[in-house]
């Protein structure tokens, strides 16, 4: 897999990077236009997750978009990078964002990553025609991202229905 687009015989290129906000900001002034800034501070907003047993903060949680459509992607190689994954689904105009999970300490890959979009139609489309493609030198597996089910308050209305219908939890 060289990464070259045989049908138009040129590598695809990364998205543009995003505009600088300062930027955008003076050039609303400029034209008359008022901005109004909405300032989130991360500290303010937490996601609580849970997993045999234990409860977490991941605030890693919050570089992503609240409503996408979020793709597990498994079985990824060492070679496996954030590019590699963009370029696997660069083909697809609703792609919001690619991540190749890693270990903190070694920097290796842990074998699996996220892709998100934005419209439902390229998720379907994705799931479709990716799957089983290399990326990398291994065939890749996709599944349907489970991260909403690991939320402390979704796990915990679960629970509580499970006890409400005296299943075991």
């Amino acid at each position: 897999s060289s990464g070259i687009n045989a049908e138009y015989g040129h590598r695809p290129q990364p998205p543009p990077p995003l505009p600088n906000p300062k930027e955008v900001l003076a050039q609303a002034k400029m034209a008359g236009k008022e901005i109004k800034k909405k300032k989130i501070k991360s500290k303010d907003k937490k996601v609580m997750r849970t997993a045999a047993g234990d409860v977490w903060d991941d605030p890693s949680l919050l570089e992503w978009e609240d409503n996408d459509f979020r793709i597990f992607v498994g079985d990824l190689g060492n070679e496996c990078n954030d590019e590699m994954l963009y370029r696997a689904f660069s083909k697809y105009p609703s792609l919001l964002k690619v991540k190749v999970v890693r270990d903190k300490r070694s920097n290796k890959t842990k074998g699996f990553g996220f892709v998100s979009f934005k419209e439902s139609s390229d998720y379907i489309k994705a799931m479709r025609e990716v799957n089983g493609k290399y990326i990398g030198n291994r065939p890749c597996k996709l599944r349907k991202s489970t991260w909403k089910d690991r939320q402390y308050t979704v796990v915990k209305k679960k629970n509580a229905e499970k006890q409400r219908l005296g299943l075991k939890i």
